[in-house]
């Protein structure tokens, strides 16, 4: 089966291919020649997958699943959410959107935070959504070098080390994006 991942995100395409079993064959938006900036312009993280999966589905004909994914801080009312990506503003930044983030909340003590992946898959005309949470909590720094994003602020519930410190298998298994592949890689073998 082909599908087609829609994300310019090497670092997610990568993440993603090595959870799936060989019997999919993920196809990058390079792959099929789709160089266009799909603008993310909805309220939920749902939404914006829906967006991106549907446009590779109409303008391209592909079978298509998209990701959207925000951390959420309960001290920040749900912030930085659907805008994670470009919480700092533009240019979108990693390095400038934790900053911003470890700001905010300073020397709070209520640090808890979640991750959400929410992910829309296309598929023989058909539409399907998947979720993942993972709980944690947001550290007063940054530990680590894996993972990208948020990962070295960010420590999982149940574990003494970040995102960014833990092996991409280790990542996975508990991770909010590998929660919700699992769901889809679940389905995709259901209807095999």
């Amino acid at each position: 089966m082909q599908l087609v991942f829609a994300t310019n995100n090497l670092n997610k395409l990568a993440e993603v291919q090595k959870m799936l079993p060989k019997s999919i064959e993920l196809l990058s938006l390079k792959d099929i020649n789709c160089f266009d900036e799909i603008e993310e312009t909805a309220t939920s993280l749902e939404g914006n997958a829906q967006i991106k999966a549907n446009y590779i589905t109409e303008k391209f004909g592909y079978n298509c699943f998209a990701d959207d994914t925000g951390l959420e801080v309960e001290n920040l009312d749900g912030a930085p959410g659907v805008y994670s990506a470009r919480y700092a503003g533009e240019p979108a930044n990693a390095e400038n959107n934790m900053q911003k983030l470890l700001t905010e909340l300073g020397n709070s003590t209520n640090r808890k935070a979640q991750f959400r992946t929410s992910i829309c898959l296309n598929l023989d005309d058909e539409q399907y959504l998947f979720d993942g949470i993972c709980n944690g909590e947001i550290l007063h720094q940054k530990q680590g070098e894996k993972g990208f994003g948020y990962d070295p602020i960010f420590q999982p519930n149940g574990f003494k080390k970040s995102f960014a410190q833990m092996t991409s298998e280790e990542k996975n298994v508990i991770s909010h994006r590998g929660l919700a592949i699992q769901k889809l890689i679940e389905f995709l073998k259901s209807i095999n």
